[in-house]
């Protein structure tokens, strides 16, 4: 299950240059790679800053969030050769774009069985 939503991940990241301007894959073992860091930062420094974020996120009723994973993702970007993230607006942008493909995702492989 784990691999099927890494590689699910890994063509979302190969997908983002076709729906957002700004954003270039180079290759399918760059989006393997974006599609584990992305994971790995979203368990360790997201939750960091989310927590740093708080009073933020609570005036804004949580909109906050999505400059958070794009700044996340636009760090990404200055980290992984073969992947460039091209301004703020694109990060957050394709930041919003992965949340909705993994939402999806996670809805189709988490519904309760009857």
């Amino acid at each position: 299950m784990l691999l099927i939503k890494w590689f699910i991940s890994a063509l979302a990241f190969l997908a983002l240059p076709y729906i957002v301007g700004g954003i270039s894959v180079k290759s399918f073992g760059t989006a393997l790679l974006l599609a584990f860091l992305w994971g790995i930062v979203g368990v360790t420094v997201r939750p960091v800053l989310m927590l740093l974020a708080l009073p933020l996120n609570l005036l804004t009723f949580g909109i906050f969030t999505f400059i958070i994973n794009g700044f996340l993702l636009w760090l990404l970007g200055g980290m992984i050769k073969g992947f460039e993230v091209n301004g703020f607006l694109a990060a957050i942008v394709g930041a919003l774009i992965l949340s909705v493909i993994h939402s999806v995702t996670h809805l189709i492989f988490h519904r309760k069985k009857d």
